[in-house]
């Protein structure tokens, strides 16, 4: 005799997927909205990887010592996270809040700290793949790195964090088109004094100390450190990057408005 079959239960059952799940597919719907926007395209890796080879080509800037390519690739990477993480992050979730995508979906079951964590996974996996290309193209010219990969990748977390937090406080707390110019100018006025292709030690000696303790300054300074000259840990770079987004995240976390 056979077993009696046993009825299939189509019952439906409602219900939130898991939470990992969740941030994974808006993680993934983040990254994919940024790779396909031109803008941000232009802005993440087009841009980074022009100055790279054409400032390491053309004999443009003093560097002072040392070979160009070896002075600028540090710079280009510090750039990419910096676009990435404040200037992209900044415009986009920006104009969300003003059309009210963020009220939206942090009303779903993803939950708002679910939305933030998945919106920082898209930055971190942009960043990733910004790196690889800029070191490819870096090795392509003949650069060769030194140091330790695990200092270079805690550079690059707090660097991140900094600068994450700085673009979601603009985000959160000004209109769309006041963030998307803020951030813009921020982006041009620290390409140009943060030591991405330009020496801090070009400026004033007032000057430099002052822009020293920004975090792009910061970032360029610790990954030069580390890359170029082979530094364990730049514990002062380390620990300017932390004041910053210790400070930043911190105001974010009292001031963000959803919408």
């Amino acid at each position: 005799m056979t077993a009696a079959a046993t009825p299939l239960d189509l019952t439906p059952a409602p219900g939130a997927a898991p939470f990992p799940r969740m941030v994974a597919a808006q993680a993934g719907a983040e990254i994919r909205a940024t790779l396909r926007n031109g803008e941000q395209l232009l802005l993440t890796l087009i841009i980074p990887i022009l100055l790279l080879v054409g400032f390491s080509l053309a004999p443009l800037v003093d560097v002072g010592g040392g070979r160009r390519v070896d002075f600028l690739v540090p710079g280009v990477l510090a750039l990419a996270v910096m676009s990435t993480a404040f200037t992209g992050q900044a415009i986009a979730t920006g104009f969300e809040r003003r059309y009210g995508v963020l009220k939206r979906l942090g009303a779903t079951p993803l939950s708002r700290a679910g939305l933030m964590l998945a919106k920082t996974a898209a930055v971190v996996a942009v960043e990733a793949l910004q790196a690889v290309v800029v070191v490819c193209v870096g090795l392509a010219l003949g650069w060769r790195p030194h140091g330790s990969f695990l200092a270079v990748a805690l550079l690059l977390l707090l660097g991140t964090a900094a600068f994450s937090g700085l673009g979601l406080l603009m985000a959160g707390t000004l209109r769309a088109e006041a963030t998307l110019a803020g951030a813009n100018l921020v982006y041009l006025v620290l390409l140009g004094a943060g030591g991405v292709i330009f020496p801090l030690t070009k400026f004033p000696a007032g000057a430099r100390q002052v822009l020293e303790v920004l975090p792009i300054s910061a970032l360029t300074g610790g990954l030069r450190a580390v890359l170029v000259q082979g530094a364990a840990l730049p514990l002062m770079p380390l620990a300017v990057l932390a004041a910053w987004a210790v400070l930043s995240l911190g105001l974010v976390s009292r001031t963000f408005r959803w919408e």
